[in-house]
């Protein structure tokens, strides 16, 4: 293989294989999410997916349902998103906590958050809602991303990376 051949493959690699894969966690830890979760989320996991999307100034969070008809599993993300984007509004991310654990990569941070460092919208979508998550602060940034990140890996059987539109959307 020449040099320009394996400069381009190297280049091709690099474009294809995304920069914030996330490994899933094991069996038994994807277990024990879902098992802690359903104690904490009403909407089936299983009828549904959530999205983490990071962006430039933090992150977009959607959870969808798989069947677009499914209009009881919608009523009940869009109960459950409305009320911990109020209660994370107010600092308490206590129910992340109790799914994924005190040590969740990125929580300690966005607790330690001052009131109206980051801007928490909620939005209701067609198939479910979602949470944008927004700051100027680059270490809350990085812990949206962080969080996210570990969210992905602990529900990787009900979670996917966000599309690349969502990328750069401020």
């Amino acid at each position: 293989m020449n040099r320009l051949t394996a400069v381009s493959l190297l280049i091709a690699l690099l474009i294809t294989i995304p920069a914030h894969a996330v490994g899933k966690a094991g069996e038994q830890r994807l277990d024990k999410v879902v098992q802690r979760g359903s104690h904490v989320m009403p909407f089936d996991l299983e009828q549904t997916t959530h999205v983490f999307s990071k962006t430039a100034t933090g992150g977009v969070q959607q959870v969808i349902v798989k069947d677009p008809a499914n209009a009881e599993q919608i009523k009940l993300i869009r109960g459950h998103l409305t009320k911990i984007s109020d209660e994370f509004q107010q600092g308490d991310f206590s129910n992340p906590a109790k799914i994924h654990g005190d040590a969740m990569p990125g929580l300690d941070e966005l607790r330690k958050a001052k009131p109206n460092q980051i801007d928490i919208g909620y939005k209701e979508l067609p198939n479910g809602a979602e949470i944008n998550y927004s700051t100027d602060v680059p270490v809350l940034i990085n812990a949206i991303h962080q969080w996210f990140d570990a969210q992905l890996s602990d529900h990787a059987r009900h979670a996917i990376s966000g599309h690349s539109n969502h990328q750069m959307r401020k």
